[in-house]
């Protein structure tokens, strides 16, 4: 029998960034995440961390993880302790050595994020999360001297969202919820209170009950001599474009025509927009899951984004996800990672006139399993119960594995609920999916209503409907799959992390009917308990998006959505996983789901891992961990 060991020999190769001829990236070629260098073309990595040191998922990281300052001879790196998410940026040497605080203690108190860097001028952004205040705060540090300057602060967020080739202005963005956003000016000498309103209404001058149209504005850039502001926003097209307007005159805000995409009528959306010098952009697509990048040209003046290169999207970088890019200026090229349902993580280097050149930095490969073992997927959408298309991919056991009759179904919810599962396998999911394949199983994996991925409305869908509509969505799909020859749904199980995880105690408190066994991994069980235990800053956000406690009638509702007030009903055996620094699902959810259950008398296992947060990340403790949701699925669904 194949091992999970196998598959997790294919290492993470994450964020890398070319300077001169050195990559820097992040892998867990130690077995942990980490900072390493090594020669463009090929040479042994050099570690630049200490091998106590772990970073975090650059997934879960809000912004950059590390930003190479060549000029200063640093690295800027975001640190945190095992997964606690308490970020702090940090410098080291070129060549690698232990981390200090860039800022002294300045930012203690504080959850950072790293928005922007400017390794020319040494100039980082930051959004940082007071950890005891419900109040977030922009700031610019100088990385040459310590210095620290705050641009504005905000219950809802103040992210930098857009700054000025010479820094003088800085685009600050509130996020009252997904798509509703204000966009506030920040000019230089102004301080910390110089924000000037741009675009949108203000949580304060709102009426009650006032209707808000989501411009979703993010992803700022501005033209030259500061004229304009080129951005994407949902204001044009529900799948997101591009829109402009001048800095003069914002109100009246206009759309910018996108021509020559090389990827048809493919579902997806844009979703990210980068400059690269004068009037040249990355312009970036994720098209039902999969990847496509172009080089693109804007005409201020016609308000047009002529695409041209593809970088991402055809040859051997189709058919997966583009986990991130990096612009080489100097040398007018490109160092990205990217990996699909069946290949693990790659760094490539793309250059060349039309972009042709596309050169392999790493070998990295799944370890003993041929690979028409491995299964890529197929799509599997269906329309749910209120006549809504829902995208999803069906994963079945290799024909070469010979597996007799239909196969137990493992259904598989995706976090968020704001996410999606896609065909990547730098992230947790797919080494799970593809050992559960060569175990026999078959694995489902829906983007129900609320996922990101098929257009700003979709996503709205979930706003305080946790286990409303997309609970019934997962219904459905069971009904869908059950004429599916293939599969046999009397042996189903459910699994999920985070959000996935609470709607897998959903599913099996409220249709235990449905299901043999369920895998809860860090998800809420009680939204009461959930809301007050989460980070202070997060509060203002979930209180829109799920209820406010504080609300007698919101109090009720989150107690009727919750897991807690079905779990009587569980009659299928639970295995519950935690990691003991997650400071967004507290280890005590999970805690008080299993010691509820063994009350009943019913069966609960707990796995908690005392170095991990709202992640598994260490080798050993991934080993550890799909080997036990494996073997629990087996025993009770008997592939």
């Amino acid at each position: 029998m194949y091992r999970i060991e196998s598959l997790l020999s294919g290492r993470l190769f994450l964020r890398p960034q070319l300077v001169e001829d050195r990559l820097y990236f992040i892998s867990n070629l130690s077995g942990r995440l980490s900072l390493y260098a090594m020669d463009l073309g090929g040479s042994v990595p050099e570690p630049l961390l200490p091998p106590d040191l772990a970073l975090q998922n650059p997934h879960l990281l809000d912004g950059e993880s590390f930003c190479v300052l060549p000029r200063l001879g640093k690295i800027l790196v975001m640190i945190d302790h095992d997964g606690d998410e308490n970020y702090q940026p940090c410098l080291i040497p070129l060549a690698g050595g232990y981390p200090e605080p860039a800022f002294g203690e300045q930012l203690a108190h504080y959850r950072v994020h790293l928005f922007k860097c400017d390794p020319e001028r040494g100039l980082a952004y930051f959004s940082a999360e007071a950890r005891h205040a419900q109040m977030m705060a922009a700031f610019r540090g100088d990385l040459r001297t310590g210095g620290l300057e705050q641009m504005g602060q905000s219950p809802w967020g103040c992210f930098v969202a857009g700054v000025s080739g010479d820094h003088s202005h800085v685009i600050l963005v509130d996020v009252f919820l997904t798509g509703d956003h204000v966009v506030y000016l920040w000019k230089k000498g102004t301080g910390p209170d110089g924000r000037k309103l741009l675009y949108g209404t203000p949580r304060e001058q709102r009426t009650p009950g006032e209707p808000v149209t989501l411009n979703a504005i993010n992803r700022c850039f501005f033209t030259p001599r500061h004229r304009g502001l080129l951005f994407i926003t949902a204001l044009f097209s529900d799948a997101f474009g591009l829109g402009y307007f001048r800095l003069n005159h914002p109100e009246a805000m206009k759309p910018v025509t996108v021509r020559g995409a090389a990827h048809g009528d493919a579902a997806g959306e844009l979703v990210n927009l980068t400059h690269l010098d004068g009037d040249r952009y990355l312009v970036e697509y994720n098209l039902d899951g999969c990847s496509w990048l172009y080089e693109g040209v804007f005409d201020e003046s016609t308000l047009t984004m002529k695409l041209g290169a593809v970088i991402c999207g055809r040859g051997q970088l189709a058919g997966g996800v583009l986990e991130s890019v990096h612009y080489d200026r100097p040398n007018n090229r490109y160092a990205l990672a990217f990996s699909s349902a069946t290949s693990p993580t790659q760094l490539y280097v793309v250059s060349g006139a039309r972009r042709s050149a596309v050169k392999a930095q790493t070998r990295e490969r799944v370890l003993g399993i041929p690979a028409d073992l491995l299964s890529p997927g197929e799509p599997a959408p269906f329309t749910t119960f209120d006549g809504l298309r829902v995208s999803a991919r069906l994963y079945l056991p290799a024909p070469a594995l010979d597996f007799k009759g239909p196969r137990p179904l493992v259904y598989y919810v995706h976090g968020g609920p704001q996410g999606q599962e896609r065909p990547d396998f730098a992230w947790f999911s797919m080494p799970l999916i593809q050992y559960l394949t060569l175990n026999g199983f078959a694995v489902f994996v829906p983007n129900v209503r609320g996922s990101t991925g098929y257009g700003l409305s979709y996503v709205k869908k979930v706003d305080r409907d946790w286990g409303g509509d997309d609970r019934l969505d997962h219904v459905h799909a069971l009904k869908v799959l059950a004429g599916d020859a293939r599969l046999d749904v009397r042996r189903a199980a459910v699994v999920g992390r985070s959000y996935g995880g609470y709607m897998s105690l959903t599913l099996a408190a409220r249709h235990p009917e449905l299901w043999s066994a369920a895998v809860d991994m860090f998800g809420p069980y009680d939204l009461l308990t959930f809301s007050e235990r989460m980070p202070e800053s997060w509060k203002p956000y979930f209180r829109d998006s799920i209820g406010d406690p504080a609300d007698e009638k919101d109090r009720a509702f989150m107690a009727e959505r919750s897991p807690r007030t079905y779990i009587q009903q569980i009659t299928c055996p639970m295995l519950v996983i935690q990691g003991h620094n997650d400071p967004r699902v507290a280890e005590q959810e999970s805690r008080d789901v299993v010691e509820r259950l063994r009350k009943m008398g019913k069966s609960a296992e707990l796995l908690v891992f005392e170095n991990e947060g709202h992640d598994v990340l260490k080798y050993e403790n991934r080993v550890r961990c799909y080997n036990e949701i494996t073997e629990f699925f087996k025993r009770y669904l008997k592939p």
